[in-house]
């Protein structure tokens, strides 16, 4: 038409397509598509999710390459395998994990107090006479090589004219010790991981009531998380009383902080420093838990042997006091009526930083010829000492490990469990005890060495607790180890690898994941 309408497109309004940032500028042209483009809640909430998730990948790979810097640095392969898996798969997590528990050694003001604990244990030992400890030569060599290893990585000797009963009849030792202390004229010391006030408890806590009116002087160290339970009560109990009692690293996270993870797990009484007691059993009933019923062995000492088990006592005592005990009134010269056996003290954990109980372990069964046999409620080994147990089986040794059936935890179950076909495959005899809870922990070698103390086969023992543990070099104290082992024997299954063969996948799957962080246990 002449009016030139038609065919024409209608008139562009510039203003329409304009871009959205010159409009909020206040610009007149609009959007081309004839729309205002308005920002949301949604496109503000991705593109502050994409800035986020930016940063938070930047900070979690900051932690892994930290990890991988700072993790191995003084620790086993097993143990920085370990936490490098946890920090790859749970970074944050393991951070924290890592801030509590991921260095085995004690704040900087016990670190300080433990610089003096070697030298004032070997002050103390000092007072053992020259006569009973120049007797590692007059070893068999065997031996002689064991004893000079200890004393390395102790520095306690190897002491002659002692006397080594063991006992694993749980209420006779309750009762024993009880009777011990009310037989005591001069000093009582008694140290125990796990102490409660029950039937168990309240008789050894009675004699050391008794003993003071006597004019007995009376010490007691509890570990403050062994013994949370029942601690506070004990406190009071024995608040008034005489009794001297303190704890154990109680938990402080300020001023003088201390570490949940770092225990003192030993078990030490001693009696006017004639009379000494040393192996697994806590003071408390047998039945621990419901229907858990506990099976131990301990080890009544007398003569030089309990002077080491006393220095032991004063190192302690020192870190929780600052007092030095030290003094030619604990440290009695043994009797002449005493025994003939051979023995000496490995004190082991974060304040003998030179002493791994772990190294000793492994250099026993290298130098066994004949037999090995090994007790222990929980076993998750290093690397070397589960290769000497291979490595002695393939020379000819016969090699046992008694573990009780079941621990006490699901997770160190699936996590020991993982060993197990290992051990079997390279002929290891692998014994389930079934009666009770086997908690006792010793190990003996050939005929003449037996171990008997308060360490597991696990790295807490190893690197994290403090333990205590008695090397005896004695024909006779092996026999009563064996007939102890013999008893084990009859109420315990062998499991065999065909059996352990048949377990099904998820059950593998399970103790595989739990191997791989099995060293953090």
């Amino acid at each position: 038409m002449r009016d030139g309408t038609i065919g024409r497109a209608p008139p562009i309004d510039w203003r329409r397509r304009a871009p959205y940032a010159l409009r909020e500028r206040g610009s007149n042209r609009r959007p081309a598509s004839g729309r205002v483009k308005r920002r949301g809640p949604v496109s503000d909430y991705f593109e502050l999710h994409t800035w986020w998730s930016t940063i938070l990948a930047a900070v979690t790979w900051s932690i892994i390459f930290g990890a991988l810097v700072v993790i191995p640095f003084r620790r086993s392969p097993e143990a920085a395998q370990g936490w490098l898996l946890l920090f790859f798969f749970q970074p944050f997590a393991a951070l924290v994990l890592f801030f509590f528990v991921g260095n085995a050694r004690h704040p900087k003001w016990r670190q300080e107090r433990i610089k003096s604990v070697p030298s004032l244990v070997k002050r103390a030992s000092l007072e053992i006479p020259d006569a009973a400890t120049d007797v590692a030569s007059e070893l068999e060599p065997k031996s002689r090589t064991a004893a000079r290893l200890v004393t390395a990585l102790g520095q306690l000797p190897c002491v002659a004219g002692n006397t080594v009963s063991l006992d694993a009849d749980y209420d006779r030792v309750v009762d024993r010790i009880a009777g011990d202390i009310e037989n005591a004229r001069h000093h009582v010391h008694v140290m125990f991981y796990i102490l409660h006030d029950d039937e168990a408890g309240n008789r050894m806590l009675s004699a050391m009531e008794r003993a003071v009116r006597r004019g007995v002087k009376c010490r007691l160290l509890i570990d403050a998380v062994g013994s949370a339970n029942d601690r506070n009560a004990i406190i009071r109990r024995l608040a008034g009383t005489g009794v001297e009692v303190h704890l154990i690293l109680p938990l402080r996270f300020w001023n003088r902080a201390t570490r949940a993870d770092l225990r003192n797990h030993r078990k030490i009484v001693v009696v006017d420093g004639r009379i000494g007691w040393i192996g697994s059993q806590n003071m408390h009933r047998m039945e621990y838990e419901p229907n858990t019923f506990y099976r131990e062995v301990m080890a009544r000492v007398t003569g030089p042997v309990v002077l080491e088990l006393q220095s032991v006592f004063i190192g302690d005592w020192y870190l929780e006091t600052d007092e030095d005990l030290s003094s030619h009134d604990i440290m009695p010269p043994p009797a002449d009526t005493e025994g003939e056996v051979r023995a000496q003290v490995l004190p082991s954990g974060p304040d003998h930083p030179d002493s791994r109980i772990d190294t000793l372990f492994t250099d026993l069964i290298h130098s066994a010829t004949e037999r090995v046999v090994l007790t222990t409620p929980y076993f998750i080994p290093n690397e070397a000492l589960s290769l000497a147990l291979r490595t002695a089986v393939a020379k000819g040794v016969q090699v046992t490990l008694f573990v009780t059936s079941t621990t006490k935890s699901v997770f160190i179950d699936q996590a020991q469990r993982s060993y197990y076909d290992e051990l079997l495959s390279s002929g290891v005899e692998l014994m389930l005890y079934r009666e009770r809870f086997l908690h006792a922990k010793h190990l003996s070698i050939d005929a003449d060495i037996a171990v008997i103390g308060s360490a597991n086969m696990d790295r807490r023992s190893f690197e994290l607790n403090s333990e205590v543990t008695l090397i005896v070099y004695d024909a006779g104290v092996v026999t009563q180890l064996r007939r102890i082992e013999n008893d084990y024997r009859s109420k315990s299954r062998r499991l065999t690898a065909e059996e352990w063969a048949g377990r099904g996948f998820f059950t593998q799957l399970a103790e595989n994941a739990m191997r791989l962080v099995s060293p953090l246990l």
